[in-house]
This record gives structure tokens, sequence and C-alpha cells, in this order.
């Protein structure tokens, strides 16, 4: 599955990742149907036993294994997969937007973004869950300071 995010008139692909976005089960899933149930099914329907389905399938497996063991490795104690690009894709204009976290009053949840100054539109960046987000936010958007609403 790919997207095109259109940032400042450029264009660019994005590949989401197996682990960030449930892309496993199907892996798992394929694998197994042709490793496993394809095979078993012909072997009693037909009395031949497909073996080269349970080399694809196992390949199949296996390519999931690798790609997902180098996923957590590089993700492992580094910035979330979801944060790395936030500046690139949602761009901070300073004369024609202010920054803002949106609170709810009922939930307490808080929400980080920036508000247009001419018709105050808002736009959603990241959810604020500790003080370290906010601190985040803060950091990659070089901010002194946020307004709160609520």
């Amino acid at each position: 599955m790919t997207s095109l995010l259109s940032s400042q008139g450029m264009w660019k692909l994005c590949f989401p990742k197996i682990n960030s976005i449930g892309f496993g089960l199907p892996w798992i899933s394929m694998g197994a149907v042709l490793g496993l149930v394809i095979p078993v099914v012909g072997y009693y329907v037909s009395g031949v036993f497909m073996w080269p389905l349970c080399v694809i399938g196992g390949v199949v497996l296996l390519a999931f294994g690798v790609v997902f063991a180098i996923e957590m490795w590089q993700d492992f104690g580094r910035t979330p997969y979801y944060k790395k690009r936030l500046a690139e894709d949602f761009p901070f204009d300073a004369e024609t937007q202010y920054a803002v976290i949106k609170c709810s009053i009922c939930t307490g949840e808080q929400v980080a973004g920036f508000k247009s100054k001419t018709d105050g539109t808002f736009k959603e960046v990241m959810q604020i869950q500790s003080p370290k987000d906010l601190e985040y936010f803060k950091r990659i958007y070089h901010l002194d300071a946020v307004r709160k609403e609520y």
C-alpha cells in the first residue's frame, strides 16, 4: 500500500512499514495458505503432494520474518515511524498559522496542531499524551510557547 503526499508542491512516495499498519496478519495468512492449506487440500483431493507450494509458503513466511525483524531493530529505542517526518508532512508557516493544543474538557485528550489565522481551520499534527510529547512538538517546530484551547 503506497500513498502520495503533497508537501509544498512536491510529491513523494511513502511505503508504510509492516509493523506499523498491521500488514503482518495478511503476510502470515498468505504464507500459511500457500504452504499448508492448499497442499493439504490438494493432496486429499488429487492424491498429489504439491511441495512447490510448501516452499513458496515457507519463503513468504521467512521473508515476512526477516523484514519484520529488520524493522523492529531499526525502530528499537528510536523515534516512532509515524513521528519521523512530522515537520516535512505538516509544514508550519508562522505568518498564516499559530500553534495550538486543543484540549477536551470531558476526556482530557490533547491534540497539537496549527490553526489558520485567517479562517480558523485546525490542522491536527499529533496527540499529546505526556509532557515529553509537548516538548517534542515544540522542538521539531522551533516553538517557545503553545496556546491551549478548550
